[in-house]
């Protein structure tokens, strides 16, 4: 074999891993993806943890030396490995997903109502996987990016662990072991989420 021929012999191989990898940087359907989160439920079971971010918050803590200010974090780490790794294994996936396995100009497939009621409060590009008006750093220096990112996000991580879990924790896990406390905790997340979409986040943002 030449050097040419294995040129394009090399040349023809990866066209063809690019043409197969369509099926992976194209959306997928809920009816995909459902079950497949749904899958790993079990699979944290097994592993003797549960399927949930939030808790994690404690085992950081507790690694960073959070044991020496509260007993509180004076637990078994060994025990909330699978945790973490599930928390390490999102982050670096959602990385490759986003920067690697994402089709070049893809963005959020939204219908017209919501560009538009979007729009209102000031929003307009919707390329990307989040609106680049809202996440980027000259926003988080303003008072409505450090009410939004900085105290909502303080809100999440207290609120999360004052209920006990997450939306993750609660609304799969919880739910699929007929938990009446993540029930509970799965009607406020709606609740909430109503609640801050329609009154609180236009208020904020249509200042």
């Amino acid at each position: 074999m030449t050097y040419i021929t294995f040129q394009q012999e090399l040349f023809n191989t990866f066209e063809s891993l690019h043409d197969g990898m369509d099926i992976i940087l194209q959306a997928w359907p809920w009816y995909v993806t459902g079950p497949l989160i749904g899958a790993f439920v079990p699979i944290m079971l097994w592993l003797g943890s549960s399927f949930g971010v939030s808790g994690n918050l404690e085992s950081i803590c507790s690694i960073v030396g959070a044991g020496r200010v509260s007993d509180y974090f004076k637990f078994d780490l060994e025990a909330r490995v699978p945790g973490l790794l599930f928390v390490l294994g999102a982050i670096v996936g959602g990385f490759i997903a986003a920067n690697v396995l994402t089709s070049e100009g893809y963005s959020v497939d939204l219908t017209q109502a919501a560009v538009n009621s979007i729009a209102e409060l000031g929003v307009s590009n919707f390329s990307g996987l989040q609106p680049t008006e809202l996440f980027n750093w000259q926003f988080l220096t303003s008072w409505k990016g450090l009410l939004l990112l900085c105290f909502g996000g303080f809100l999440i991580g207290f609120g999360t662990r004052y209920a006990g879990g997450c939306t993750s924790g609660h609304s799969i896990t919880g739910l699929s072991a007929f938990r009446p406390a993540s029930l509970i905790a799965t009607i406020g997340f709606f609740i909430g989420g109503l609640i801050t979409t329609h009154f609180i986040l236009p208020l904020i943002l249509g200042q």
